[in-house]
């Protein structure tokens, strides 16, 4: 049986992204012989404002180095926003920028993915040309991370902001909720939903549930991020009752 570690540089508050991705990772056994170890280092962040996320992603290259130290396999810088908001494109000069740490400081390498590169080309991998989002940030955040998108060549056609600024708060997220959300944002023009545009609000618990009451793809970060960690693993990336795209 294979047995891989998977490390996660994550904002101090978010409570997410360490239950989601190993639950779906997890779920792999019932269909794959491999086991997945999961190893944090935290960047401090309590309220998902410009300025905290700036200097949260100033701590990123910390935690690179932190989980080299740990041998992972595979690295993923798990906060959207953060990366949306350093600029367009960031997350490849982030990604990049990351490993170069990590080796520098220690010699040894593993693959960074990061949850706003892995949305993108998880859409893009799916085809998406037009999407609909669901979002927890303020309304100006939420258009930074459709600027973001759009700037990648896929438009959003609609998006609701739930405008829940204290991170610790939107982990806490009643995920039942997105299952009526999905039905009020329009989707009629879009040929890709994503659930959660943030690792930190939950949406596992009704992804699949979700997926089920459209014919489009339903993606969030948080699978799209599992998606891409498998792909950099070289494994194949299917996991039960994750949405389309992990559907293989």
């Amino acid at each position: 049986m294979s047995a891989y570690r998977v490390g996660l540089i994550v904002p101090s508050s978010n409570t997410t992204m360490e239950t989601e991705i190993p639950a779906m990772l997890r779920a792999r056994a019932e269909i794959r012989p491999e086991t997945f170890t999961f190893h944090s280092s935290r960047m401090r962040m309590k309220h998902v404002t410009p300025e905290e996320l700036t200097a949260m992603d100033n701590d990123s290259l910390r935690c690179a180095v932190e989980l080299a130290d740990a041998r992972v396999d595979v690295m993923a810088y798990a906060c959207l926003v953060a990366i949306m908001a350093q600029g367009l494109g960031y997350h490849r000069d982030s990604e990049k920028r990351l490993a170069e740490a990590a080796l520098a400081e220690t010699g040894a390498t593993a693959p960074v993915v990061s949850s706003a590169g892995a949305l993108v080309e998880a859409l893009q991998h799916l085809g998406a040309q037009r999407i609909a989002v669901l979002a927890p940030y303020m309304k100006p955040l939420t258009a930074t991370v459709c600027e973001y998108i759009e700037a990648e060549g896929v438009k959003v056609v609609d998006s609701i902001s739930l405008e829940v600024p204290d991170n610790l708060a939107v982990g806490r997220l009643d995920p039942a909720q997105l299952i009526e959300l999905s039905q009020r944002v329009d989707t009629s023009n879009a040929d890709a939903l994503v659930l959660s545009a943030c690792v930190q609000m939950p949406s596992l618990p009704v992804l699949d549930a979700v997926q089920q009451l459209f014919d489009i793809p339903v993606v969030s970060s948080a699978s799209a991020t599992v998606w891409q960690i498998l792909r950099r693993l070289g494994l194949d990336p299917v996991v039960p009752r994750a949405g389309v795209l992990l559907a293989g």
